[in-house]
C-alpha cells in the first residue's frame, strides 16, 4: 500500500489507501451483509463503481507509470482528499483540495 505523506496541519488523517490495492487485496468496507438494507446495497454498488473507475484510470497510466490515484479521509476536517502518489516513494505529487485551501477553510471556521 502507498505510504501517505502528511503535512503538519493534518493531525490525524485516515489513510484509506489506494483503491487499486484495496480492490486487488479483496478488501471491502465493513458493511453488514447479513440482511443488507437497500441503502447499504446502494453504498456497496457505488463503492464498487468508484473502485472500478479508479482502477481504470490507474491502468491508463494517466498519472504516469509510477503514480497512482488514492483517496484519504481527513478525520480532523472531515474532508475527502484525492491524491496522486508516487508508488515508489509515497510522495504526494498532487492533492485536491490543496493543503493551502484546507488551511484557509479551517482559519475561516475559527473566526
Amino acid at each position: 500500500m502507498a505510504e501517505v505523506v502528511r503535512h503538519p496541519s493534518e493531525a490525524n488523517p485516515m489513510d484509506i489507501g489506494s483503491v487499486i490495492n484495496a480492490a486487488a487485496a479483496g478488501r471491502v468496507p465493513a458493511i453488514s451483509l447479513d440482511s443488507p438494507s437497500p441503502e447499504s446495497r446502494a453504498q456497496v454498488a457505488k463503492q464498487r463503481e468508484l473502485i472500478q473507475a479508479v482502477k481504470a484510470l490507474n491502468g491508463t497510466q494517466l498519472f504516469g507509470s509510477h503514480s497512482e490515484l488514492t483517496f484519504v479521509f481527513d478525520r480532523e476536517t472531515h474532508r475527502a482528499l484525492v491524491r496522486v502518489v508516487d508508488r515508489k516513494t509515497g510522495e504526494v505529487t498532487m492533492q485536491v483540495p490543496p493543503e493551502y485551501v484546507i488551511r484557509m477553510a479551517e482559519q475561516t471556521k475559527t473566526k
